[in-house]
């Protein structure tokens, strides 16, 4: 395969490939076209394999369970991906912030963001996404569906707004059953419990500056922004700057006055979670 010809280049960006079908998919990473959608939660995915692999997620069928906490999964990706959260482990890293991921897609879908890449595109509207989430979205909103964006991890069911997410989570909650092994402290999720679980983990990176620990050299490199004042975040409308990332996601909001977290008690609406949590809380 190393010295095959590749004789399938991609017009947009140069990559070539050997085999016309792996190149097929590679173009709908530019079009955003993810032609096998589920029937029964209408996710789509760009190859017939990853789609595949999702809809084992419905059969119900966990073959691999976690040795820490003793979740399942279908898949074994799956599993290795869970088992980073016990960890802490994070092995791909951005070169050009420093931020650091548990998988490749994850840091590639990241590099957006430097980039400007916007490579999904809806061609009855000619508006351009960054991520295919954002596409679906529109999509949705324009055939007047309700868009489901929050998904339980414990039973796979969506939901299209946080306080509706939260109501349905509570309904899996039976006393507390996930018991941290190190302390013996119980929760009633099992996100929760991971959570709570990376206390433990040591944090062998030190700042110099102030002495603040933490688990991962990426953590630690993010930190040092409060020190150094680096804003590497610029808003391409106004220029403004930020030194992280959910920063300049929420200012972004502010261009085109989406607020995404409406309290369902009084109406009023926020641009970022940490907010709309903050609200719930002076209500109650």
């Amino acid at each position: 395969s190393h010295t095959r010809e590749k004789r399938y280049k991609c017009k947009q960006c140069g990559k070539p490939f050997i085999y016309f079908n792996a190149f097929q998919r590679h173009q709908r990473s530019h079009t955003g076209e993810n032609p096998y959608e589920c029937k029964q939660c209408g996710k789509a995915y760009i190859s017939s394999t990853a789609f595949q692999y999702h809809e084992l997620s419905h059969t119900g069928a966990k073959c691999y369970k976690c040795k820490q906490c003793g979740k399942g999964f279908s898949l074994p990706s799956s599993i290795r991906y869970h088992e980073m959260t016990h960890t802490g482990e994070k092995p791909y890293e951005c070169k050009q912030c420093g931020r650091a991921f548990r998988s490749a897609s994850h840091l590639r879908t990241h590099g957006r963001t430097h980039t400007g890449e916007k490579p999904y595109e809806c061609k009855q509207y000619d508006k351009v996404y960054r991520y295919w989430s954002g596409l679906r979205m529109h999509e949705l909103t324009r055939i007047g569906k309700k868009v489901k964006i929050y998904e339980c991890k414990e039973c796979g069911k969506a939901f299209d707004n946080p306080t509706s997410f939260q109501k349905h989570e509570g309904s899996h909650r039976k006393g507390k059953p996930y018991e941290c092994k190190e302390c013996g402290k119980v929760f009633g999720f099992s996100s929760s419990l991971q959570r709570h679980e990376r206390t433990h983990i040591e944090k062998p990176y030190e700042c110099k500056q102030c002495r603040k620990a933490f688990r991962c050299a990426s953590s630690l490199r993010i930190h040092g922004r409060t020190h150094t004042g680096e804003k590497p975040y610029e808003c391409k409308q106004c220029g403004k700057v930020y030194g992280y990332w959910s920063g300049l996601r929420i200012h972004e909001l502010t261009h085109i006055g989406k607020k995404p977290y409406e309290c369902k008690e009084c109406g009023k609406s926020f641009y970022s979670c940490g907010s709309f949590l903050n609200h719930k809380k002076k209500l109650h």
